[in-house]
């Protein structure tokens, strides 16, 4: 009778149809952002740590690399959760319906900074959104006016604004599949692109040739794709000081001996800025889980509710001591419900 089971669970392709004894796997996978990973890995090691289940594997494989994996399918070769510093995408949505993953219980974790930051041997910027753009967009306004693109030739800080140190401009940060590569862009190179009236018009009059003006990162070396390891990025800043890196607020909290975070529009990237909303370049966090593999793959309504619970998330919970921002008690009220109903986004259910 296994041996039928086990076949028809083959033949279906959802291992997950047959009784756990007979499934592959009996820990919790998880895949996706390298921003929510030291979150989700210090849920995993206080949730492992109660005895009951085995400890969740997270892969930090960034956000859009995760959902690429999550979305692939439902079954025990797929991942159960996808951690996320920014929202799905339609597009991801729609390749998870077409794989058969027709309910996703989305979890909004608290929220996070986006930080450019470099070694406390070197002085601290106060950085512009707008400086920000003229340093690393492929194309900038044309310097001796007009209303056209010139390709960067930027060497210094000072090229972008003339208040700023004569130290070369380069920059370490994420790959395109980095939830963080898209919320740098969506908060900080729009808006910093957005302050040119001439290319802020072509959102709505040509939406490909502003993403395009304003999306695309330099690639003549300046800014140095580094990967979904920002702990590697972090031993970077310190071995090269006139280098800055991009990443979660919370690296530079556990580093703070190291490394400081530039202000960005006169407000320094802390906890507290990052809370109150005075700190702009910040964003939610997420975790999705497939609802399918509830009740199949032992422990995850269990894990849920660890990282939902008020000794993690909470305004003093150890989630806040590794560098999240916390949400106010009411919307974590508020999630954690939704959370313990599983209640599914109407999106990502089946039409």
């Amino acid at each position: 009778m296994k041996k039928v089971i086990a076949a028809l669970a083959c033949v279906s392709g959802f291992a997950l149809t047959a009784p756990m004894a007979f499934a592959d796997r009996d820990n919790i996978s998880a895949v996706g952002s390298s921003t929510v990973y030291p979150f989700a890995k210090v849920v995993s090691e206080r949730f492992a740590r109660k005895g009951n289940f085995k400890a969740p594997k997270i892969e930090p494989t960034g956000t859009g690399g995760g959902f690429k994996e999550f979305c692939k399918g439902v079954g025990v070769t797929f991942p159960d959760i996808a951690n996320a510093s920014r929202r799905i995408k339609q597009s991801e949505t729609d390749a998870c319906r077409a794989a058969g993953v027709t309910e996703i219980v989305e979890i909004k974790i608290g929220y996070d900074g986006i930080v450019l930051a470099n070694s406390k041997k070197t002085p601290q910027l106060d950085l512009s959104v707008k400086d920000v753009y003229l340093a690393l967009a492929k194309q900038v306004p044309n310097p001796k006016g007009g209303d056209k693109l010139v390709p960067n030739t930027a060497k210094t800080w000072k090229d972008v604004n003339a208040a700023l140190p004569a130290t070369p401009i380069s920059v370490m940060g994420p790959p395109p599949t980095s939830g963080t590569r898209d919320a740098f862009v969506e908060l900080v190179m729009e808006s910093g692109c957005s302050s040119f009236a001439f290319l802020k018009a072509l959102k709505d009059s040509n939406p490909e040739a502003y993403k395009a003006a304003c999306h695309v990162l330099r690639e003549d070396g300046v800014y140095i794709e580094a990967g979904e390891n920002d702990n590697l990025i972090v031993r970077k800043l310190a071995e090269n000081p006139n280098t800055f890196g991009i990443f979660g607020y919370s690296y530079l909290e556990q580093n703070a001996d190291q490394i400081q975070g530039s202000k960005i529009n006169g407000k320094a990237p802390t906890f507290e800025n990052i809370a109150d909303g005075s700190y702009s370049v910040s964003r939610p966090l997420y975790i999705y889980v497939k609802k399918a593999h509830i009740g199949v793959i032992p422990g995850i309504k269990e894990f849920i509710t660890e990282f939902t619970s008020e000794a993690a998330w909470g305004d003093t919970g150890y989630l806040a001591e590794k560098g999240l921002t916390p949400m106010p008690k009411k919307e974590r009220a508020s999630v954690a419900k939704s959370a313990a109903e599983l209640e599914t986004i109407a999106q990502f259910r089946a039409p």
